[in-house]
């Protein structure tokens, strides 16, 4: 980073030459912070769901297999390639992702302090960092979820198109564009945000004087920055012959999937959204009310950011709470003009949210809870290992934690490595295959072991379901039982 970093008095200052001027501290602080919420989970091979996939992906990819052609999911091939790097740098076991999640985390907390620092003191910018680190963790990214790797690359582009007085900001502007696009690569849904971002930096560039000539020219860089990392994907996959593999699991499939019954708001959602609503509404009445935030124009910037984020949240036809992670730090710099030291409440409404949402994460009994599953995890494994092989008698997770297929090194006897492809109905038509057909073919691999769970995690396809239920009663027993994430999981062994 250049120049983030404005204290009061709004001077700019270089991130190097502030952390000679005493930003050591509170960053020191923010790292110690980032790592307490996360070094819980450290090791733990079931901390969440879908990264589980992720990782099984990456980990292949190590092998020289390629995902949406060996593996299938729909996600950008960018978050693969994440996962890749961290399990070649740090070996296939869970640990390797979550370490590069701390960093990616550790980035995030950084560039949020330093985007708070244009508007606000240390004290006050650190709470910012500390809030944005805790609330990413209490909405599901403490582990290896993808809004952990997206979030510090947006920050990346508020960084650079923050300061709109910057000599160099047409060129700041296109290496934002170019972050955008990477982030793309992350996850899909961070589209608004990089249409934001893009019109804001258009809107800077015409209120220099631009003329509609010079503007088209640069919408035609920006989105051909933003586009380009995707556009390279797609020409690697055309180049080795999969380039309709390519299609259909990044575009296509969407199209294809049903929206989940309770669509972009579920009940339980109001609740969970209360956090970032008490920032936002806040940070509002602070500005308006209390003390107006100095830049203002800064603030209505991380205001139009958070807009615009919000809409990446409500994107995809089904949201689920975990997606708003991605509102953690976008909140938190909304927040200012409340945490603001300054202002005539001082420290008080800092610490009050900071303590409330620290004792929110309750990350004493989260350790406790991480040591069950992992050890259920464990038993699970241990159970399953000795009836499967790497060739033959797969492993088959009709509905399960996929990193047992790793830990029990079982071959996988489908390219629908996640179970929510083969047993959720909402996915029926959009996998280009049909599911009960691609069911019935794994049974007929007749697999070592079969995991199921005794409560769905979501609507499942009939069809399926009786199809494994038949097979389960004609020509296997149950071997072990265990609970994790408030479900039985169950092994079943063939009968030989």
């Amino acid at each position: 980073m250049n120049t983030v970093a404005a204290p009061a008095g709004n001077t700019r200052q270089t991130g190097l030459a502030a952390l000679m001027r005493g930003e050591a501290l509170p960053l020191a602080l923010l790292a110690l912070l980032v790592l307490a919420t996360r070094a819980i989970w450290f090791g733990d091979p079931v901390a969440d769901f879908d990264e589980q996939l992720y990782s099984f992906i990456g980990w292949r990819m190590t092998e020289g297999e390629l995902p949406f052609v060996d593996w299938w999911d729909r996600k950008p091939f960018g978050l693969f390639a994440i996962y890749a790097a961290a399990h070649a740098l740090f070996g296939p076991g869970p640990l390797a992702y979550q370490l590069m999640a701390f960093a990616f985390a550790l980035a995030g907390a950084v560039l949020s302090y330093f985007l708070a620092r244009r508007l606000v003191g240390r004290f006050s910018a650190m709470m910012a960092g500390a809030i944005s680190t805790m609330l990413l963790c209490a909405y599901a990214s403490y582990s290896g979820q993808s809004e952990v790797f997206f979030l510090p690359l947006m920050l990346g582009m508020a960084a650079l198109l923050v300061n709109a007085d910057h000599p160099h900001f047409t060129r700041r502007a296109m290496w934002a564009m170019l972050l955008g696009g990477i982030a793309l690569q992350v996850k899909y849904t961070v589209l608004p945000q990089c249409a934001f971002f893009g019109l804001y930096a258009l809107w800077v560039e015409h209120r220099r004087g631009s003329a509609l000539p010079r503007l088209a020219r640069l919408a035609a860089t920006f989105v051909a920055l933003g586009l380009l990392p995707t556009a390279l994907v797609g020409m690697f996959y055309a180049l080795i012959g999969e380039f309709d593999a390519f299609l259909f699991a990044n575009v296509l499939s969407f199209f294809d999937r049903m929206p989940a019954p309770q669509g972009r708001w579920a009940p339980d959602h109001w609740l969970g959204v209360s956090p970032l609503a008490v920032l936002a509404v806040g940070g509002f009445y602070a500005a308006f009310r209390m003390k107006r935030p100095e830049p203002f124009a800064d603030w209505m910037f991380y205001c139009g950011w958070a807009a615009s984020t919000l809409a990446t949240v409500l994107l995809p036809g089904t949201v689920y709470l975990y997606y708003y992670a991605a509102m953690a730090a976008p909140a938190a710099l909304v927040a200012l003009p409340l945490l603001d030291r300054s202002g005539p409440l001082r420290m008080f409404p800092a610490l009050v949210l900071s303590a409330g949402f620290f004792a929110l994460l309750a990350l004493p009994d989260r350790y406790d809870y991480s040591l069950e599953e992992r050890q259920a995890a464990d038993d699970l494994a241990a159970a399953i290992a000795p009836h499967v092989g790497s060739e033959t008698d797969c492993l088959w997770l009709w509905d399960g934690p996929t990193a047992l297929y790793r830990m029990t090194g079982s071959c996988v006897p489908t390219k629908f490595v996640y179970p929510d492809h083969l047993n959720n109905a909402l996915e029926t038509a959009a996998l280009g295959v049909d599911q009960a057909g691609e069911v019935a073919r794994v049974l007929a691999t007749r697999p070592g072991a079969i995991v199921t769970a005794s409560r769905p995690m979501t609507i499942q396809n009939e069809a399926a379901t009786a199809l494994v239920e038949a097979a389960l009663a004609a020509d296997y027993e149950e071997r072990l039982s265990v609970e994790m994430h408030d479900r039985t999981l169950t092994a079943w062994v063939r009968r030989d």
